[in-house]
Protein backbone atom coordinates (compact mmCIF):
# COMPACT_ATOMS: atom_id res chain seq x y z
CA UNK A 1 0.00 0.00 0.00
CA UNK A 2 0.97 3.18 -0.83
CA UNK A 3 -1.06 6.12 -0.23
CA UNK A 4 -0.64 9.60 -1.71
CA UNK A 5 -2.22 12.95 -0.31
CA UNK A 6 -3.80 15.68 -2.43
CA UNK A 7 -5.62 18.15 -2.33
CA UNK A 8 -8.96 17.54 -4.32
CA UNK A 9 -9.39 18.19 -7.89
CA UNK A 10 -13.20 18.32 -9.46
CA UNK A 11 -13.65 15.11 -10.92
CA UNK A 12 -12.80 13.50 -7.94
CA UNK A 13 -15.96 14.67 -6.60
CA UNK A 14 -18.35 11.38 -7.00
CA UNK A 15 -15.43 9.27 -5.66
CA UNK A 16 -15.18 11.40 -2.41
CA UNK A 17 -18.87 10.90 -2.34
CA UNK A 18 -19.16 6.99 -2.47
CA UNK A 19 -15.89 6.79 0.28
CA UNK A 20 -17.80 9.26 2.77
CA UNK A 21 -21.03 7.31 1.95
CA UNK A 22 -19.53 4.09 2.67
CA UNK A 23 -17.28 4.88 5.68
CA UNK A 24 -20.09 6.54 7.74
CA UNK A 25 -22.38 3.46 6.32
CA UNK A 26 -22.39 1.61 9.96
CA UNK A 27 -21.51 4.65 12.13
CA UNK A 28 -23.52 4.51 15.16
CA UNK A 29 -23.31 8.26 15.97
CA UNK A 30 -23.86 9.32 12.27
CA UNK A 31 -26.34 11.24 10.47
CA UNK A 32 -25.36 9.45 6.98
CA UNK A 33 -25.83 12.89 5.62
CA UNK A 34 -21.55 13.73 5.31
CA UNK A 35 -21.41 12.57 1.67
CA UNK A 36 -24.13 15.25 0.85
CA UNK A 37 -22.86 17.77 3.26
CA UNK A 38 -19.47 17.93 1.68
CA UNK A 39 -21.05 17.92 -1.71
CA UNK A 40 -23.14 20.91 -0.31
CA UNK A 41 -20.08 22.71 1.02
CA UNK A 42 -18.35 22.13 -2.21
CA UNK A 43 -21.28 23.79 -4.19
CA UNK A 44 -21.29 26.86 -1.34
CA UNK A 45 -17.51 27.42 -1.97
CA UNK A 46 -16.81 26.06 1.40
CA UNK A 47 -14.11 23.67 1.26
CA UNK A 48 -11.32 25.70 2.95
CA UNK A 49 -9.55 22.55 2.60
CA UNK A 50 -10.36 19.19 1.32
CA UNK A 51 -7.95 16.49 0.77
CA UNK A 52 -8.34 13.09 -0.45
CA UNK A 53 -6.02 9.61 0.34
CA UNK A 54 -5.18 7.84 -2.95
CA UNK A 55 -3.71 4.01 -3.12
CA UNK A 56 -2.89 2.63 -6.52
CA UNK A 57 -4.71 5.77 -7.91
CA UNK A 58 -7.80 5.11 -5.88
CA UNK A 59 -9.12 7.28 -3.64
CA UNK A 60 -9.68 5.42 -0.29
CA UNK A 61 -10.40 8.60 1.82
CA UNK A 62 -10.89 12.18 2.63
CA UNK A 63 -10.87 15.15 4.82
CA UNK A 64 -13.26 18.30 4.59
CA UNK A 65 -12.15 21.65 6.54
CA UNK A 66 -14.46 24.38 6.43
CA UNK A 67 -14.87 27.75 7.70
CA UNK A 68 -16.75 28.39 11.26
CA UNK A 69 -18.22 31.30 13.43
CA UNK A 70 -17.70 31.72 16.95
CA UNK A 71 -19.99 34.51 18.41
CA UNK A 72 -17.37 36.29 19.93
CA UNK A 73 -16.47 37.68 16.43
CA UNK A 74 -13.27 35.67 16.33
CA UNK A 75 -11.89 34.90 13.33
CA UNK A 76 -10.11 32.00 11.57
CA UNK A 77 -11.43 29.21 12.77
CA UNK A 78 -12.32 26.36 10.70
CA UNK A 79 -14.40 22.78 11.44
CA UNK A 80 -12.54 19.27 10.22
CA UNK A 81 -14.47 17.24 8.97
CA UNK A 82 -15.75 14.89 7.68
CA UNK A 83 -13.06 12.99 8.02
CA UNK A 84 -14.22 9.50 5.89
CA UNK A 85 -11.44 6.17 5.09
CA UNK A 86 -12.73 3.59 2.95
CA UNK A 87 -13.99 0.54 5.34
CA UNK A 88 -11.39 -1.49 3.32
CA UNK A 89 -8.35 0.75 4.52
CA UNK A 90 -9.93 2.03 7.81
CA UNK A 91 -7.25 1.32 10.72
CA UNK A 92 -4.26 1.93 8.93
CA UNK A 93 -3.50 5.59 9.44
CA UNK A 94 -4.61 6.62 6.67
CA UNK A 95 -7.03 8.97 8.80
CA UNK A 96 -4.39 10.27 11.00
CA UNK A 97 -2.20 11.33 7.63
CA UNK A 98 -5.38 13.05 6.25
CA UNK A 99 -6.03 15.01 9.73
CA UNK A 100 -2.16 16.03 10.12
CA UNK A 101 -1.71 17.18 6.79
CA UNK A 102 -4.82 19.01 7.04
CA UNK A 103 -3.99 20.78 10.06
CA UNK A 104 -0.36 21.30 8.76
CA UNK A 105 -3.04 23.32 5.88
CA UNK A 106 -4.72 25.28 7.76
CA UNK A 107 -1.39 25.91 9.69
CA UNK A 108 0.30 27.51 6.07
CA UNK A 109 -2.76 29.42 5.90
CA UNK A 110 -2.49 31.04 9.33
CA UNK A 111 -5.87 29.80 10.93
CA UNK A 112 -6.51 31.13 14.09
CA UNK A 113 -7.31 27.21 15.20
CA UNK A 114 -10.04 24.27 14.53
CA UNK A 115 -12.81 22.71 15.91
CA UNK A 116 -13.73 19.38 15.13
CA UNK A 117 -17.25 17.02 16.74
CA UNK A 118 -15.95 13.63 17.53
CA UNK A 119 -14.69 11.07 19.57
CA UNK A 120 -12.19 12.23 22.05
CA UNK A 121 -9.45 9.36 22.42
CA UNK A 122 -8.84 9.98 18.97
CA UNK A 123 -9.14 13.55 18.23
CA UNK A 124 -7.05 13.86 21.20
CA UNK A 125 -4.10 12.89 19.84
CA UNK A 126 -3.82 15.95 17.73
CA UNK A 127 -4.15 18.25 20.10
CA UNK A 128 -7.89 18.54 20.83
CA UNK A 129 -9.34 19.26 23.62
CA UNK A 130 -12.79 19.91 25.12
CA UNK A 131 -12.92 23.91 26.11
CA UNK A 132 -15.68 24.93 27.94
CA UNK A 133 -15.14 28.65 27.05
CA UNK A 134 -16.55 27.50 23.07
CA UNK A 135 -19.95 25.54 22.98
CA UNK A 136 -21.82 23.79 20.46
CA UNK A 137 -25.61 23.41 21.16
CA UNK A 138 -27.18 19.73 21.11
CA UNK A 139 -24.01 17.42 21.72
CA UNK A 140 -21.75 16.43 24.91
CA UNK A 141 -19.25 19.29 25.61
CA UNK A 142 -16.65 16.58 25.80
CA UNK A 143 -16.90 15.67 22.18
CA UNK A 144 -17.48 19.01 20.67
CA UNK A 145 -13.35 20.06 21.14
CA UNK A 146 -11.29 22.88 19.86
CA UNK A 147 -6.85 23.58 18.91
CA UNK A 148 -6.04 26.35 19.25
CA UNK A 149 -3.06 27.19 16.34
CA UNK A 150 -2.44 30.74 17.02
CA UNK A 151 -3.43 33.75 19.05
CA UNK A 152 -5.99 33.70 22.01
CA UNK A 153 -8.68 31.04 22.40
CA UNK A 154 -12.18 32.52 21.50
CA UNK A 155 -15.39 32.26 23.77
CA UNK A 156 -18.65 31.62 22.53
CA UNK A 157 -21.44 29.71 20.54
CA UNK A 158 -19.25 27.67 17.49
CA UNK A 159 -21.81 27.88 14.25
CA UNK A 160 -21.09 25.49 11.07
CA UNK A 161 -22.22 26.05 7.28
CA UNK A 162 -25.48 25.40 6.77
CA UNK A 163 -24.60 22.96 4.14
CA UNK A 164 -23.93 20.82 7.74
CA UNK A 165 -27.96 20.69 7.71
CA UNK A 166 -28.12 19.20 4.30
CA UNK A 167 -30.30 15.41 4.50
CA UNK A 168 -29.72 14.91 1.04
Amino acid sequence: MNIHIRNEVPADAPAIEAVTAAAFLDAEHSSHTEQFIVNALRRAGQLSVSLVAEDAGQIVGHVAISPVRISDGSLGWYGLGPVSVAPGHQALGIGKRLVNEALAALRDMGASGCVVLGDPAYYGRFGFAAMPVLVYPGVPAQYFQALLLAGAMPFGTVSYHAAFETTA
